[in-house]
């Protein structure tokens, strides 16, 4: 009976069992938790066209040196205080004019300022009709006698401007109107010497006095 049956067929191997990574991979998304979208591409950069001649200009401003800054000359330079700039100058009445100065050279004798000097330069200077300069020892002196003169000259009825008066340690510059007031420490009168840029022995003024009534007489 035995022999008449068929021997049994061997058992197939079973199949191992897929990697976890492979399964959790093909494994679809659990209910209620949103696939995670892959990030969005940004878009291609278009290169942008520069107009007709702005590459060339702009190869010339990099060639270009940059300038350099102005350099300060002559009083700037040394620290001595601008003159205030003027929109327009306007005139003095000579009156007026008269008032200012015997009033700013009494303040400057009461403050015990030394080596008074009033040049006129009317026709000369473009900005004054008058130079009222003076000596102060100590800055402390010209400081004093600069607050003094802007009371004596209110006094008389001029009002200076909040501008006006312009400082440094070693000379202070009062701009009023027709009369320019300067007050120098003495090396810094010295080093300035407006007495010879303005003064009677000045090229200016030694050609005004060539040009006179007097110079075709005798």
């Amino acid at each position: 009976k035995t022999a008449g049956k068929a021997p049994p067929k061997p058992r197939a191997a079973a199949k191992p069992p897929a990697k976890a990574s492979a399964t959790r991979a093909a494994a679809p998304a659990r209910a209620g938790t949103p696939a995670k979208a892959a990030p969005a591409k940004a878009p291609p950069k278009t290169a942008r066209t520069k107009a007709p001649g702005q590459a060339a200009l702009s190869a010339r401003a990099a060639k270009a040196p940059a300038k350099a800054p102005a350099k300060n000359t002559g009083a700037k330079a040394a620290g001595a205080p601008a003159r205030p700039a003027r929109a327009k100058r306007v005139k003095t009445e000579p009156a007026m004019l008269d008032r200012l100065v015997e009033a700013a050279r009494k303040s400057l004798e009461d403050d015990g300022a030394e080596n008074i000097l009033l040049l006129d330069v009317a026709g000369r200077a473009d900005y004054a009709d008058r130079l009222l300069i003076a000596t102060g020892l100590v800055e402390r002196q010209i400081q004093a006698m600069a607050t003094h003169l802007e009371d004596a000259l209110e006094e008389v009825g001029l009002k200076l401007r909040r501008d006006a008066i312009q400082g440094s340690p070693d000379w202070v510059l009062i701009d009023a109107g027709d009369l320019v007031i300067h007050l120098f420490k003495p090396e810094a009168r010295e080093l300035y010497a407006l007495e010879r840029m303005w003064g009677p022995g000045s090229p200016g003024a030694a050609a005004d006095q060539a040009s006179g009534p007097e110079a075709g007489d005798g």
